[in-house]
């Protein structure tokens, strides 16, 4: 999950500094515009004093896109945000970070559902893997921690504390 944190942090940089680029319809000061930037990137949507703000679609050159709420240039609320791996990521944004509930979807399939704050799994949720393990409970900075049940893939269980993403006691 690290590297689609680095990506959406420096995609924040690059929507924040993308409204001095080029406005190709509409009002991209205060109203309902399209913006593109020289790497191909495109917003189209809300803007603010400058800024994108309000209901957008960002598209990057390379096939990511988010769809959703932004505030002050930043992703912020509701969005859905896909890389052009396949992962997704789907629920609440906070100055361009994950934060609040919600479904990030890795590219084999594999799942997260609960809260995040700061772009990491934090408080409760679930992760699912292909494979077939998952681990219900609480996560602290994206690790395993606190109180929460483990179930392998053959059924077999950890129910108990974590602390780092590994097992306290027996």
């Amino acid at each position: 999950m690290g590297k689609y944190i680095v990506t959406l942090c420096l995609l924040s940089l690059l929507v924040a500094g993308c409204v001095s680029t080029g406005c190709i319809s509409g009002n991209c000061e205060n109203g309902q515009g399209t913006l593109e930037s020289p790497s191909g990137s495109k917003y189209t949507g809300g803007f603010k004093h400058g800024a994108f703000d309000g209901q957008g679609i960002y598209a990057k050159a390379n096939g990511s896109t988010y769809v959703g709420e932004f505030k002050h240039g930043a992703f912020d609320g509701q969005g859905i945000y896909t890389f052009l791996d396949g992962a997704k990521y789907v629920g609440e944004f906070k100055n361009g970070n994950y934060h609040g509930q919600g479904i990030y979807t890795f590219p084999d399939g594999a799942k997260y559902i609960g809260e995040f704050e700061n772009s990491l799994p934090n408080g409760l949720g679930t992760r699912i893997l292909v494979g077939g393990e998952k681990y219900v409970g609480q996560w602290k900075d994206g690790k395993y921690d606190g109180q929460g049940t483990l179930t392998y893939a053959n059924g077999s269980k950890y129910v108990g504390k974590f602390k780092d993403g590994k097992f306290i006691g027996k």
